[in-house]
């Protein structure tokens, strides 16, 4: 056996481990949003099954229109990180601009930033929304008489078309704005982390 066969032998190795140590750490990811996704829908649904039925509807409402739009943020944040350029956070991280560290790390690991706040949050959010909505929907009905059934139809309607046309809006202006909303997201992030040098 030559050189170049062993060389070619050993290379081949080398990609096999990186590929199977890719794989643990995709499944290592899947466990982890999992794990949130569950700790983060259990908040959400607590509280708006502990607060909205105690509440007076308008406030109610208050509270459904903000799982909305948290719901509409997350999803544009989720769209601005997969479609910003990467390059100018480079340049902005070595001139030691606030927050471009962490749109760099943001960029690198677009994937598992756009899972978390698409799929986690974005969906918790249109969940929680549309059970809550189911709720001041029974008390609206009951308040002014009205048949629950038809009424429950309604409300489930105009937060399906409010989240559906708010999420539509949103990517559009993050596909436009990708850089910039990555950027604002990262220099907010930095007030509460720190990434270690």
């Amino acid at each position: 056996m030559n050189r170049k066969n062993i060389d070619e032998k050993k290379s081949l190795r080398t990609q096999l481990r990186r590929t199977k140590k890719k794989e643990l750490i995709q499944y290592g990811w899947i466990v982890k949003i999992t794990f949130l996704a569950f700790c983060i829908s259990l908040i959400f649904s607590t509280t708006s099954e502990l607060l909205i039925p105690n509440v007076n509807i308008v406030i109610g409402i208050v509270l459904v229109i903000l799982f909305i739009v948290i719901g509409i943020l997350f999803d544009m944040i989720g769209v601005a990180v997969t479609s910003a350029d990467e390059k100018p956070f480079h340049s902005m991280n070595s001139r030691r601009v606030k927050g471009s560290d962490i749109a760099v790390l943001f960029k690198k690991n677009a994937d598992k930033v756009s899972s978390f706040c698409n799929d986690v949050v974005g969906d918790i959010c249109g969940i929680v929304s549309g059970s809550a909505g189911s709720i001041i929907a029974i008390s609206i009905a009951k308040n002014l008489h009205i048949d629950t059934f038809l009424i429950t139809l309604l409300v489930t309607a105009c937060i399906a078309s409010l989240t559906i046309g708010g999420k539509a809006m949103g990517k559009s202006i993050a596909i436009n704005k990708s850089n910039v909303i990555l950027y604002k997201f990262s220099k907010f992030v930095s007030y509460f982390y720190k990434l270690k040098k």
